[in-house]
Protein backbone atom coordinates (compact mmCIF):
# COMPACT_ATOMS: atom_id res chain seq x y z
CA UNK A 1 0.00 0.00 0.00
CA UNK A 2 1.49 3.34 -0.96
CA UNK A 3 2.14 6.15 1.51
CA UNK A 4 -0.41 8.51 -0.08
CA UNK A 5 -3.23 5.96 0.36
CA UNK A 6 -2.15 5.28 3.94
CA UNK A 7 -2.22 9.01 4.71
CA UNK A 8 -5.68 9.32 3.13
CA UNK A 9 -6.96 6.47 5.27
CA UNK A 10 -5.50 8.05 8.41
CA UNK A 11 -7.16 11.38 7.58
CA UNK A 12 -10.51 9.66 6.97
CA UNK A 13 -10.26 7.71 10.25
CA UNK A 14 -9.37 10.87 12.17
CA UNK A 15 -12.38 12.67 10.65
CA UNK A 16 -14.65 9.97 12.08
CA UNK A 17 -13.60 10.96 15.61
CA UNK A 18 -15.95 13.95 15.26
CA UNK A 19 -18.93 11.59 15.03
CA UNK A 20 -18.00 9.34 17.94
CA UNK A 21 -20.65 9.00 20.65
CA UNK A 22 -18.61 8.25 23.77
CA UNK A 23 -20.25 10.02 26.74
CA UNK A 24 -19.27 7.29 29.23
CA UNK A 25 -15.66 6.38 28.46
CA UNK A 26 -14.83 9.58 26.55
CA UNK A 27 -12.58 7.33 24.45
CA UNK A 28 -13.31 8.27 20.85
CA UNK A 29 -12.48 5.87 18.03
CA UNK A 30 -12.59 6.41 14.29
CA UNK A 31 -12.10 3.93 11.46
CA UNK A 32 -11.73 4.06 7.70
CA UNK A 33 -12.40 0.80 5.86
CA UNK A 34 -11.23 0.34 2.26
CA UNK A 35 -13.28 -2.03 0.11
CA UNK A 36 -11.60 -3.98 -2.66
CA UNK A 37 -13.30 -1.75 -5.27
CA UNK A 38 -11.73 1.41 -3.76
CA UNK A 39 -14.81 2.60 -1.84
CA UNK A 40 -14.22 3.95 1.67
CA UNK A 41 -16.53 3.38 4.63
CA UNK A 42 -16.16 5.37 7.82
CA UNK A 43 -17.06 4.27 11.30
CA UNK A 44 -17.04 5.61 14.83
CA UNK A 45 -17.73 4.05 18.19
CA UNK A 46 -21.27 4.39 19.54
CA UNK A 47 -21.57 3.81 23.28
CA UNK A 48 -24.64 2.89 25.28
CA UNK A 49 -25.35 3.30 28.99
CA UNK A 50 -25.84 -0.48 29.23
CA UNK A 51 -22.35 -0.99 27.68
CA UNK A 52 -23.13 -4.34 26.00
CA UNK A 53 -25.00 -2.67 23.09
CA UNK A 54 -21.97 -0.45 22.43
CA UNK A 55 -20.57 -0.79 18.91
CA UNK A 56 -16.93 -0.27 17.96
CA UNK A 57 -15.82 1.99 15.11
CA UNK A 58 -14.44 -0.93 13.15
CA UNK A 59 -17.68 -2.90 13.24
CA UNK A 60 -19.67 0.23 12.41
CA UNK A 61 -17.60 0.63 9.22
CA UNK A 62 -17.90 -3.07 8.31
CA UNK A 63 -21.63 -3.19 8.94
CA UNK A 64 -22.20 -0.06 6.85
CA UNK A 65 -20.23 -1.60 3.98
CA UNK A 66 -21.89 -5.01 4.22
CA UNK A 67 -25.33 -3.38 4.40
CA UNK A 68 -24.50 -1.76 1.04
CA UNK A 69 -23.48 -5.05 -0.56
CA UNK A 70 -19.69 -5.00 -0.07
CA UNK A 71 -18.03 -8.25 0.98
CA UNK A 72 -14.35 -7.85 0.04
CA UNK A 73 -11.95 -5.52 1.82
CA UNK A 74 -8.32 -4.47 1.52
CA UNK A 75 -7.48 -2.48 4.66
CA UNK A 76 -8.76 -0.61 7.68
CA UNK A 77 -7.23 2.30 9.58
CA UNK A 78 -8.06 2.73 13.27
CA UNK A 79 -7.36 5.76 15.48
CA UNK A 80 -8.53 6.54 18.98
CA UNK A 81 -7.89 8.26 22.24
CA UNK A 82 -9.38 9.77 25.38
CA UNK A 83 -11.31 12.88 24.38
CA UNK A 84 -10.30 12.19 20.78
CA UNK A 85 -6.65 13.00 21.51
CA UNK A 86 -4.45 10.46 19.75
CA UNK A 87 -1.57 9.48 22.04
CA UNK A 88 -1.08 5.76 21.38
CA UNK A 89 -2.10 3.04 18.94
CA UNK A 90 -5.68 1.75 19.28
CA UNK A 91 -5.87 -1.89 18.30
CA UNK A 92 -9.16 -3.62 17.40
CA UNK A 93 -10.87 -5.62 20.12
CA UNK A 94 -11.40 -9.36 19.79
CA UNK A 95 -14.97 -9.02 18.52
CA UNK A 96 -13.83 -6.65 15.76
CA UNK A 97 -11.01 -9.00 14.81
CA UNK A 98 -13.57 -11.80 14.52
CA UNK A 99 -15.76 -9.66 12.22
CA UNK A 100 -12.67 -9.01 10.09
CA UNK A 101 -12.10 -12.78 9.88
CA UNK A 102 -15.56 -13.15 8.37
CA UNK A 103 -14.90 -10.81 5.44
CA UNK A 104 -11.13 -10.50 4.98
CA UNK A 105 -8.20 -12.61 3.86
CA UNK A 106 -6.02 -12.86 7.00
CA UNK A 107 -2.87 -13.08 4.87
CA UNK A 108 -3.44 -9.86 2.90
CA UNK A 109 -5.90 -7.65 4.83
CA UNK A 110 -3.98 -4.74 6.37
CA UNK A 111 -4.74 -3.07 9.68
CA UNK A 112 -3.25 0.39 10.06
CA UNK A 113 -2.98 1.70 13.62
CA UNK A 114 -2.15 5.40 13.64
CA UNK A 115 -1.46 8.30 15.95
CA UNK A 116 -0.73 10.69 13.06
CA UNK A 117 0.10 10.60 9.36
CA UNK A 118 3.75 10.19 10.32
CA UNK A 119 3.29 7.74 13.23
CA UNK A 120 1.59 4.49 12.27
CA UNK A 121 2.09 0.74 12.16
CA UNK A 122 0.69 -1.78 9.70
CA UNK A 123 -0.24 -5.36 10.57
CA UNK A 124 -1.91 -8.15 8.65
CA UNK A 125 -5.05 -9.63 10.13
CA UNK A 126 -3.15 -12.89 10.61
CA UNK A 127 -0.64 -11.04 12.82
CA UNK A 128 -3.53 -9.68 14.91
CA UNK A 129 -5.36 -13.01 15.20
CA UNK A 130 -2.84 -15.75 14.34
CA UNK A 131 -5.19 -18.72 14.71
CA UNK A 132 -8.43 -17.00 13.74
CA UNK A 133 -11.67 -18.83 13.03
CA UNK A 134 -13.33 -17.86 9.76
CA UNK A 135 -15.61 -19.14 7.02
CA UNK A 136 -12.88 -21.44 5.65
CA UNK A 137 -12.95 -23.38 8.92
CA UNK A 138 -16.51 -24.46 8.13
CA UNK A 139 -15.78 -25.62 4.57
Amino acid sequence: MDKKLIEEMIERAMAQLDYSYAPYSEFRVGAALLAEDGTFYGGCNVENAAYTPTNCAERTAFFKAVSEGKRRFTAICIVGGKGGVLTEYTAPCGVCRQVMMEFCDPETFQIILAVSKEDYKIFTLKEMIPMGFGPDNLA
